[in-house]
């Protein structure tokens, strides 16, 4: 039975060797009768006559040129770039419809070498692993077996390609390739077993053994076709995996893959085919996953290996040891133009592996607190050896801030997830508070520290993009703190004085930054400006940590103000994004967290002092940057300040009437007026901001609405619910009458929207008009409920109480001069829609005389109702023929004509 396993066995190892050798005989004879044909046509003979065959073409000189291009290959050498003019990316990009087409095309032409080239290599691995349960081959001799099968492969390969060739246009094509990469798979495949089935070598001799063969590979891959490269690649990757087997500590397997990838690379970084440079990436990558899946302790080994070929990646497609990838950026990709070049092919490689590196960094678990260390140390390692290995790297500039991102996610995601090195710093004084002190949050700020530094010397020795550098080194430390903040809470553990030292010294290095741009920029600030910026970031940051709620808001008030200053000082624009985060963070702490609920609550000389300096704080921006050429800058703090005065004096008035012991912000209707008013007051100030325009409008608009449809919903509730007319148990009404809670929860609302539209030119003519029309309505239920007040008293307000003669009378008499006021107005300013209110006005005047006074007056109320209606009738057709006789340019008609 094993005698006839055994044949069979060999019978299957022949079958791929008796292909290839049909094949080969089959060219040869192939050849012969070429040769025939023409010794034929030079004997004056007709071949046609003698064979059936159709004629063959003479076979060419390496001068002549082929009548017809050959077919290409899916792996045919890259094309010449075409001009920077086409919209078309160039020849080296990888993944194009033309090259899978190409690729299906030469599998269904050409599948029986893919196929004769996997046999080989599985007959040479398989070879080892033969007889293992049967033992019949000792181990050594298994694996000498398949090294020299491999050897015999790789001969024959080299021997087909010297004497018959191995290009498109010879009958041998591929056959080369296929038999010498079988033999390194085959190669690879025996060393592997002799490690990692039998444990015949160390892992150090295996590895040599390994870069021997890759060597070879290399230069076999030199003179050979892409095929060879392919099936080398394909079957060192999956040889592992194919050979099976156990071992304590697989992790030097990672060597091997990586000696792989620098194999693939090296063939491309010569041959330039690239899409084998991306195969071996790939592999790589995959085989690594592959690996660290079927054993988990291996992944420090892991996370060395991907970010080794991120590096190799970067150095081996240019051939240098200091990179120096020219051309367009990766991001520049983005916002490319017609005629802009696209980037070249290894920035390409370079970036795409950079970016699966700090991927795979940035979102791996760390099980302990050497793996946490040692993902930071390498994300960190990655970006400035991109900083400093790579600055002379122009193309690879943008590629930077992958590993810096992934670094601060890192940490984020280490705390967010409470992994092992946060449950330690949070528990340094847990049982003792004598435990020294933990450097954990230190020394990751001191890194953050040495990455911006790093970064404010390549914006200094930057040829392009050096305002870009600068934001870098501006920004990158301080996100790095506020990922701590967010995510480890290091107040909580070393307290909040210590921590904010951390933001201050930060603080402090930004300044250095500022200093050392602003001499060597002179007149140009936007370097200065940036480090400026993220100076004043940092200390508000540390007033975050400290300051109380109060406080914490007086300070960011603070840094506005300084902010104008600096810029007025030093002419800095790009202050006016500080100014612009500062005035939104600011009213937002006015009037959410804490807001107003805290407004209401707190000591009242607290909230007059933080209400106060933010009025008078946006002011002192407004009037230092007034005159410069600031216009976002300048509105924001002129709305900023109209909005934050006309919320302190509502919750004055607000916390007056409430020391009264009546009534309240909640349901009294003085306090759902000032609720009204701040609402109001916030909407108008994102209406004066309409006319900065831009994409941020939508936001704009959409605050407005919010605002004024919260102000609109509580005056809704003051004219009904709160409504001391309509609702008998509704707040009394405090105060004189006219100096009363009336004015405030009606007259203050009409003046708040009246002055803001007129004060705000921009705003739309529909809104203007809708703003007027809520305000004379508010004044006029202002003027009804006050005249009810003076009649009847702040008991009888209520309007089952019924109506007085005097009250009624009052109501005609105030109707009279509204009318007469607006009437006169309209002639006044030659207005017709005032014209038409103020008739409409003593068309009511009249109907309200004729229909109810009339009924409900008696004596002589009801003479003097109508002789003032009489009156004022009489006075205002007068005031009309006066106002004709004056501005027409006709005399007066006759009275008949």
């Amino acid at each position: 039975m094993e005698s006839l396993l055994v044949l069979v066995g060999l019978i299957v190892l022949a079958i791929p060797v008796g292909i290839i050798f049909l094949i080969v005989s089959h060219i040869r004879l192939r050849r012969r009768v070429e040769q025939l044909e023409q010794d034929l046509r030079a004997l004056g003979g007709d071949v046609s006559k003698t064979s059936d065959a159709p004629p063959q073409p003479e076979p060419r000189k390496p001068t002549e040129k082929p009548d017809k291009a050959l077919k290409p290959a899916p792996w045919s050498k890259a094309q010449t770039p075409q001009p920077a003019a086409e919209q078309t990316p160039p020849a080296a990009v990888v993944f194009r419809e033309d090259r899978f087409t190409a690729l299906s095309n030469w599998l269904r032409e050409n599948w029986f070498y893919v196929v004769s080239a996997l046999s080989l290599a599985l007959a040479g691995i398989f070879l080892v692993q033969y007889g293992v349960e049967n033992g019949l081959l000792p181990p050594s001799a298994r694996v000498i077996a398949a090294l020299s099968f491999g050897v015999v492969l790789i001969v024959a390969g080299e021997v087909i390609r010297r004497r018959f060739g191995d290009d498109e246009a010879s009958a041998t094509a591929y056959l080369p390739s296929v038999f010498s990469g079988a033999g390194l798979v085959t190669l690879f495949g025996g060393i592997l077993a002799a490690r990692q089935l039998y444990d015949l070598i160390g892992p150090e001799s295996a590895l040599i053994a390994m870069v021997v063969v890759a060597l070879l590979g290399l230069i076999l891959g030199w003179f050979h076709g892409p095929l060879l490269a392919a099936v080398g690649l394909i079957g060192a990757f999956a040889a592992p995996f194919v050979v099976g087997g156990t071992s304590k500590d697989p992790g030097w397997l990672y060597a091997y893959f990586f000696v792989i990838a620098v194999l693939g690379l090296g063939i491309d970084t010569v041959r330039r085919w690239a899409w084998i440079s991306v195969l071996t990436l790939f592999g790589a990558y995959a085989a690594c996953l592959l690996l660290v899946l079927s054993s988990p302790l291996t992944e420090p080994y892991y996370l060395i290996c991907v970010t080794a070929l991120a590096v190799i990646s970067i150095a081996i497609p240019i051939r240098r040891v200091w990179p120096d990838h020219e051309g367009a950026m990766i991001s520049q990709i983005i916002s490319r133009k017609t005629g802009d070049a696209w980037p070249e092919f290894p920035t390409r490689v370079a970036f795409g592996a950079v970016a699966v590196s700090s991927a795979i960094l940035s979102v791996h678990w760390a099980d302990s607190p050497a793996e946490f260390w040692l993902g930071v140390t390498l994300l960190a390692g990655l970006a400035l050896g991109l900083m400093l290995w790579g600055r002379r790297a122009e193309a690879l500039q943008d590629a930077t801030i992958l590993p810096a991102l992934g670094l601060v996610w890192f940490v984020l995601m280490h705390g967010w997830d409470n992994g092992i090195v946060l449950r330690h710093f949070a528990e340094t004084y847990a049982e003792t508070a004598e435990a020294d002190y933990p450097w954990v949050v230190t020394v990751l700020i001191i890194l953050g520290g040495v990455i911006s530094v790093t970064a404010a010397w390549r914006s200094m020795h930057a040829h392009k993009y050096a305002a870009g550098w600068a934001g870098a080194a501006a920004v990158f430390a301080p996100a790095l703190a506020i990922a701590l903040e967010v995510g480890w809470h290091p107040a909580t553990v070393i307290g909040a004085y210590p921590w904010a030292l951390h933001s201050i010294a930060l603080g402090a290095l930004m300044v250095i930054f500022a200093e050392r741009f602003s001499r060597v920029d002179g007149d140009q600030r936007m370097r200065a400006s940036l480090a400026t910026l993220s100076a004043l970031s940092c200390l508000t940051f540390a007033c975050v940590i400290v300051l109380s709620s109060a406080a914490l808001t007086i300070a960011l008030v603070a840094m506005v103000v300084v902010a104008a200053v600096l810029d007025r000082k030093f002419n800095l624009p790009p202050m006016s994004w500080f100014i612009w985060a500062g005035v939104f963070t600011v009213t937002v702490r006015l009037v959410l967290n804490p807001g107003l609920d805290w407004a209401g609550t707190a000591a009242i000389l607290e909230m007059t002092l933080v209400y106060a300096v933010a009025t008078l704080g946006f002011l002192a921006g407004w009037l230092l940057i007034r005159s410069m050429n600031r216009p976002v800058a300048t509105l924001l703090l002129e709305s900023a300040t109209w909005a934050t005065g006309g919320i302190l004096l509502s919750l004055l008035l607000e916390r007056w009437l409430q020391s009264f012991g009546e009534g309240n912000a909640t349901n009294s209707h003085w306090g759902l007026g000032l609720l009204a008013i701040i609402w109001l007051l916030l909407a108008f100030a994102q209406i004066q901001r309409f006319e900065l325009g831009g994409k941020l409008n939508y936001a704009r608009y959409l605050l407005a609405a919010f605002f004024a449809g919260h102000g609109l919903f509580r005056l809704v509730q003051t004219l009904v619910d709160a409504n001391p007319l309509l609702n008998k148990v509704a707040s009394p009404v405090l105060g004189l009458p006219l100096l009363n809670t009336l004015a405030v929860a009606y007259l203050l609302p009409a003046l708040a929207v009246g002055l803001s539209v007129w004060r705000i030119h921009a705003t739309p003519l529909w809104l203007k008009r809708a703003s007027w029309g809520l305000s004379g309505g508010l004044t006029a239920v202002w003027l009804g409920l006050m005249i009810r007040h003076v009649w009847q008293g702040a008991a009888g307000m209520y309007e089952g109480n019924g109506v007085t003669q005097p009250e009624l009378y009052t109501y005609t008499i105030a109707l009279l001069v509204i009318g007469a006021v607006v009437f006169y107005q309209s002639l006044a300013r030659r207005s017709d829609l005032m014209r038409k209110a103020g008739l409409a006005v003593i068309g009511l005047a009249v109907a309200k005389v004729f229909l109810i006074d009339i009924a409900g007056l008696g004596g002589l109320i009801r003479v003097f109702s109508l002789l003032a209606l009489g009156l004022a009738l009489a006075g205002l057709a007068w005031l009309n023929r006066w106002a004709q006789l004056r501005h027409s340019p006709h005399g007066p008609e006759p009275l008949d004509h």
